[in-house]
């Protein structure tokens, strides 16, 4: 089999599995936040509350912060959230096709922060004001009044144990099929939890979350092995959230929201409708002019460009690749990319035609005189492409990935396909071009 038949074999196939791997494009193509809708949050440390912390330590701080946001965000099961950094104290989250804002808030904003504290013996009567509040002021020391998420106060001891210890939180239920919170401790955090309950059999241990008491148990017996539960009344989603936070930590700084929006699905599919639209104006006119002006060469082009858009979405399938509406107009601009190849070779076919060789030297030449200028403008795009998506962020990556995947292709379909076919078209005495 000859070299020729083999690349067509292979482009054949190529483009057999780009069109599996697209295939139905709702579920195999990934859409951005501008076009699915959903939810974007810009939050930055509170300085405020960070009183006497220079720049590198509010900049390590939203690092750490960065990163707990990322497996909170990560355990809503969103498709292709965005978490990223933005300047010295700032985090963007992206979450698109979120339909339920309020509870990403509540999961993406929650401090988590974990406490186990011993229920005081002391009778909160004692220290009630004339209208009958817990007057804190004449608490002893290290006697704290904490609300319960019962609508029972408490008065705690100091804190015995935190949620750094914490290892793992997940959803389990109890004999009356309700869920609770089942939690493990690390080693060091499980045998202290080990002396704590040992050395306080009979007493309550209030576990806080969040500066409320979710629950305070009895201790029975001294709890060995580092773990245990959480009750609280909670529901399914209720419980799978708070044991999501649990288990992503606490955020190492307090964060405060500076902007919010959400864009609806009417928003998003009226840009899809019209990025669409765009595409295909623009591919109808391009095949038109191509067609009349280079003929049954300009058709082969725009067979070429055709092969060059369905390995463009299939790569974008298979990469997972997010498209946005910065990246429909990479996709439109690979159109024009695509056709200029075809046009520098065609403009030299014809010069060199017009000198009196023969077809087969006019398409040696042709392609041979017009690689160096193709090469030139493809890798300086490439280029470009490569400083958008090192320091660009969001939609602008998405334009520099399907503008290099665009351009990496139309290299491909022109230097490989076309010519394939101009090579078959060698031995004819005339060329339509």
């Amino acid at each position: 089999m000859t070299f020729q038949k083999w690349m067509a074999l292979i482009v054949i196939a190529l483009i057999g599995i780009s069109i599996y791997g697209v295939y139905p494009p709702s579920q195999k193509l990934k859409f951005g936040l501008d076009i699915k809708g959903g939810l974007q949050m810009n939050l930055e440390v509170d300085r405020d509350k960070m009183q006497g912390k220079n720049e590198k330590e509010i900049s390590d701080a939203a690092d750490r912060a960065l990163e707990i946001l990322r497996n909170r965000v990560d355990g809503l099961g969103i498709t292709e959230p965005v978490c990223e950094r933005e300047g010295v104290d700032g985090i963007v989250i992206q979450l698109p096709g979120l339909t339920d804002v309020e509870r990403a808030r509540e999961v993406i904003l929650s401090t988590a922060q974990l406490e186990f504290r011993l229920v005081s013996t002391l009778h909160e009567s004692d220290y009630l004001d004339k209208d009958g509040k817990v007057e804190t002021s004449k608490l002893p020391k290290d006697i704290t009044f904490v609300p319960g998420r019962d609508n029972q106060d408490y008065l705690c001891e100091k804190v015995l144990l935190t949620g750094e210890s914490l290892t793992d939180a997940y959803v389990e239920t109890d004999n009356l099929g309700r869920p609770i919170i089942a939690f493990k401790l690390n080693a060091e955090g499980g045998k202290k939890f080990g002396m704590i309950t040992g050395e306080n059999v009979g007493r309550d241990l209030a576990i806080i979350l969040d500066g409320k008491v979710y629950s305070a148990p009895r201790i029975q017996s001294r709890i060995a092995g580092g773990s245990g539960i959480i009750e609280g009344g909670f529901t399914d989603e209720s419980a799978r959230d708070l044991a999501l936070v649990l288990k992503a930590g606490a955020l190492p700084a307090p964060l405060k929201v500076t902007s919010q929006f959400v864009v609806g699905p009417t928003l998003g599919a009226d840009s899809v409708k019209k990025g669409t639209l765009a595409a295909l104006y623009g591919l109808a006119l391009v095949l038109l002019f191509m067609g009349i002006y280079y003929r049954v060469s300009g058709m082969i082009a725009n067979a070429g460009l055709l092969v060059n858009m369905v390995y463009l979405l299939g790569c974008l399938a298979c990469l997972k690749a997010t498209i946005t509406l910065p990246g429909i107009a990479g996709i439109i601009l690979t159109l024009g990319l695509s056709v200029d190849s075809n046009v520098l070779i065609f403009e030299r076919i014809r010069e060199e035609m017009k000198t009196g060789k023969t077809v087969r030297a006019a398409i040696e030449a042709g392609y041979k005189r017009a690689l160096v200028a193709i090469i030139d403008t493809h890798v300086t795009t490439l280029i470009s492409a490569a400083v958008l998506f090192q320091f660009g962020t969001g939609p602008i990556k998405g334009f520099a990935v399907t503008l290099s995947l665009g351009v990496a292709l139309s290299l491909f379909t022109a230097v490989i396909i076309t010519k394939m076919i101009f090579d078959a078209r060698k031995e004819y005495q005339g060329l339509s071009i």
